[in-house]
């Protein structure tokens, strides 16, 4: 492989045009080499538009290319087994969405192909490589806030009735869509799994979740609190509460280019909160390069994500709703 890491993108969704391309663009050790649309002469149009030196019209070409290096695959969730199974086989290396897939079984067969190829998977939770991210769990392991009592995530917003994210079939739902930022986010502030878990949900005519709500219990008597919704208002937000304090951040999985933690270091009411200024960073390009670094090491690298322990709670989750709806 060479120094620089050559990717090709399997697809033109809205994903791929607001997040990595700008993403690989503003990452020194990456280019973007292919890419690839199953719609006739749309990948054309994007490489002219964007500088992307060859376009693919099957996911096929772009995977049997020997000058790609890596694969980002941010099709609908159905797909994610299939195309990475097939990026691994012809020895790429992958950077999949979130989630992962649709089931714990396909997860371990994704990383079971990418395991028997030497390649590296990694689940595109970018927000984990912002360094906002970092500096929040440093805070919080320095004892900022005490010692950590509560997590609270909530994540919605409203979603057109006609978006593919309705569908069971192609992986659809609040908790796989949005409710996996908060399970995440609470693993990788616990830095732990869950050892309980309860859900309840109102469901949507088709069968998928259209707001969830998630308990977690962790080690050390530590709670979560998540929510998400398909039908509420834009809500990003996370905080973590200590004995001693806590913190908050906002816009909690959509940090802009500038991007600050509100920390308040007392239990006292009405302390101001300080404000933790973060160095400006596109997070998908954060991303982009921490998985090339992941590349060039030959493993993943902390605080990157695998996505089968976050599989695993996601998919009790949604069996525990599943089971309290009966009835």
């Amino acid at each position: 492989m060479s120094q620089v890491v050559r990717f090709g993108v399997l697809g033109c969704g809205r994903i791929v045009q607001r997040g990595f391309l700008p993403g690989v663009a503003a990452t020194p050790g990456a280019v973007l080499q292919a890419i690839a649309s199953r719609r006739p002469g749309v990948a054309q149009q994007w490489a002219e538009e964007h500088g992307v030196p060859h376009a693919c019209d099957s996911y096929e070409e772009l995977i049997a290319d020997p000058d790609i290096d890596a694969v980002y695959v941010p099709a609908t969730g159905d797909e994610h087994a299939r195309w990475t199974i097939a990026a691994a086989q012809a020895g790429k290396h992958v950077l999949c969405e979130k989630p992962l897939a649709r089931t714990v079984a396909e997860a371990e067969q994704m990383i079971a192909a990418c395991t028997e190829a030497g390649v590296i998977l990694q689940e595109a939770f970018m927000w984990r490589q912002h360094p906002r991210a970092k500096k929040a769990l440093e805070l919080l392991q320095e004892g900022a806030i005490g010692s950590l009592r509560i997590i609270l995530a909530s994540f919605s917003f409203d979603l057109p009735r006609t978006d593919w994210r309705l569908r069971p079939e192609k992986g659809g739902g609040a908790m796989w869509d949005l409710g996996c930022y908060g399970v995440d986010a609470s693993r990788f502030f616990t830095q732990d799994e869950p050892t309980a878990i309860h859900a309840h949900a109102r469901w949507w005519e088709t069968g998928v979740d259209m707001t969830m709500q998630m308990a977690l219990a962790f080690p050390g008597d530590i709670v979560a609190n998540i929510d998400c919704s398909f039908e509420a208002p834009f809500r990003c937000h996370a905080e973590l509460v200590g004995d001693a304090g806590r913190i908050v951040l906002p816009n909690a999985f959509q940090p802009g280019e500038e991007s600050l933690i509100l920390l308040q270091r007392s239990t006292v009411r009405d302390t101001p909160f300080e404000e933790v200024a973060i160095p400006s960073a596109n997070q998908y390009a954060c991303q982009v390069a921490a998985f090339c670094k992941s590349i060039a090491a030959g493993h993943l690298l902390d605080p990157a994500e695998d996505g089968l322990a976050n599989m695993r709670v996601l998919e009790q989750v949604l069996s525990t709703a599943r089971a309290n709806s009966v009835g």
